[in-house]
């Protein structure tokens, strides 16, 4: 795994191999993410932008955004193989001043010390844990109310209080863009 664009581009990423399944990590491979963020780059200017990184795993995501230019990422995680591969990426990248890793599980945020703009969604497949983070990020404070939630999943998905935006399909993953509903 590798930084696609931005100012580390090209930059390797701790190795995860094939993933985890034990620890339900399933890393967005290089391709996915390259056409995810193609698909971003027509709805958003990362410049200056926060980022909430849910089910974080290896923090990919998040690290690319900040590599097109976000202001901060906050990565939230449980699992301690993702912790690590975050701290590990996070130190490889030398963004800690940009970037604050949260311990825990998606159903218990702490009060978001500013909302984030961009909401990145990448939980297990097929335990509908989605819906229930996007509930606790949104009465913990995370999400703007401009805010785009980008959900990738094994299937289209959908949630109470935000708008399907768009939905695109790259091989057995699904990305759905919504944002709050108003």
């Amino acid at each position: 795994m590798r930084i696609i664009a931005g100012a580390f581009r090209g930059r390797p990423l701790a190795s995860l191999g094939k993933g985890d399944p034990g620890a339900h990590l399933r890393p967005t491979s290089d391709r996915v993410r390259e056409s995810l963020f193609s698909m971003l780059t027509h709805r958003v200017d990362f410049d200056g932008l926060r980022i909430l990184d849910l089910f974080a795993g290896t923090g990919a995501l998040g690290l690319e955004a900040l590599s097109r230019g976000a202001e901060h990422c906050t990565f939230v995680d449980s699992g301690r193989v993702a912790q690590r591969l975050i701290r590990d990426n996070i130190k490889r990248l030398d963004v800690a001043d940009q970037t604050q890793l949260i311990a825990s599980d998606t159903k218990h945020l702490p009060p978001a010390d500013a909302p984030a703009d961009v909401v990145f969604l990448d939980p297990p497949y097929g335990k509908s844990l989605g819906e229930a983070a996007l509930a606790s990020a949104t009465k913990a404070g995370w999400i703007a109310p401009d805010a785009l939630i980008v959900w990738e999943e094994s299937s289209p998905q959908s949630a109470p209080g935000f708008a399907t935006l768009t939905h695109k399909r790259y091989g057995d993953t699904h990305v759905t863009l919504l944002e709050p509903a108003t």
